[in-house]
């Protein structure tokens, strides 16, 4: 378990560099943030004092260096935008991301669990194929188009909820059905799947044979084995959910951390841009070497 666990470690240390250098050098070939901070009556001397200033005239490899050795400290830089750290902005934006994409899991398991077990139960039949056409619409729509179709309908047409911004939970409703769609559709599939390998185990023959309801064999015995390989499945899925949160986040106006980076990229703000894919990167790699963990401890024969 010692050897998994630093493996893991090793690994997430390495793509948490490999990252920090993409990113970086990606931020900084979309050109100099001088043409968007700079009036456009700039003179070239200004120009020059303002790249000069913000170090940007170093070369690439030195300017990586001194990224590396003041985000060791702590120090990832300050808004080229606004002027304040570039922790303190990103990390006021941290937990909106993290809520809003734990209501969009939240809402995956509302709907795929129930329809994961029906599909099973029914299978074959009317419920089965409603749960397989759902997943396979889930899986084709794209979650920026379902995202401004609700805003459409619920927001502009009906005004039940809000379009943008955060405030009250019904602030939550829209984007966390379009998050919680996008994934359930898997969810579904691969629910499925297990609930009918374990229907057809001894254990659940033995249980109807003693006499026991459908509803209890099906709902506490089956879900209960069933659901084993979904919770690391689910795992992997609130990774995603963050990701793809992004476009989420922009289409909604949510002020989480990827409208945060979504700005970022706009005005070339490479400090608050470098540190917001720091810290997705960190999340997601957080989430999966949990999920490593979980496999080493349920399979004995993944602790090396």
């Amino acid at each position: 378990m010692a050897r998994l666990i630093l493996s893991r470690l090793f690994q997430a240390f390495m793509t948490l560099l490999m990252t920090s250098l993409i990113v970086f050098v990606l931020a900084r070939s979309s050109g100099s943030p001088a043409d968007l901070v700079l009036p456009t009556d700039a003179t070239p001397a200004e120009r020059s004092a303002y790249i000069e200033r913000m170090g940007l005239d170093k070369p690439m490899a030195s300017q990586y260096m001194i990224f590396l050795r003041d985000a060791l400290r702590g120090d990832f830089g300050t808004s080229i935008r606004t002027g304040a750290p570039a922790t303190e902005l990103v990390f006021d934006r941290v937990g909106r991301t993290l809520i809003l994409a734990t209501a969009g899991l939240a809402v995956a398991l509302l709907i795929s669990v129930p329809l994961g077990v029906l599909a099973a139960v029914h299978r074959g039949k009317g419920w089965d194929r409603f749960s397989m056409g759902f997943a396979l619409l889930g899986q084709s729509t794209p979650a920026f188009w379902l995202g401004i179709v609700l805003i459409l309908v619920f927001a502009v047409g009906l005004r039940w909820f809000p379009s943008s911004g955060v405030g009250t939970w019904q602030h939550y409703v829209l984007p966390s059905v379009v998050l919680g769609w996008s994934i359930s559709a898997g969810i579904v599939r691969l629910l499925r799947s297990s609930m009918l390998e374990v229907l057809d185990a001894e254990f659940i023959k033995l249980a109807r044979t003693k006499g026991l309801s459908e509803g209890i064999v099906v709902w506490k015995h089956g879900l209960r084995n069933a659901l084993i390989p979904v919770v690391t499945f689910i795992g992997f899925m609130y990774g995603v959910i963050i990701a793809s949160g992004v476009v989420i986040e922009v289409v909604f106006g949510w002020p989480g951390l990827g409208y945060l980076a979504y700005e970022s990229t706009l005005w070339r703000d490479f400090p608050v841009l470098q540190l917001s894919v720091l810290v997705y990167t960190a999340i997601i790699v957080g989430i999966n070497f949990l999920v490593d963990l979980s496999y080493g401890l349920i399979d004995p024969r993944v602790r090396g």
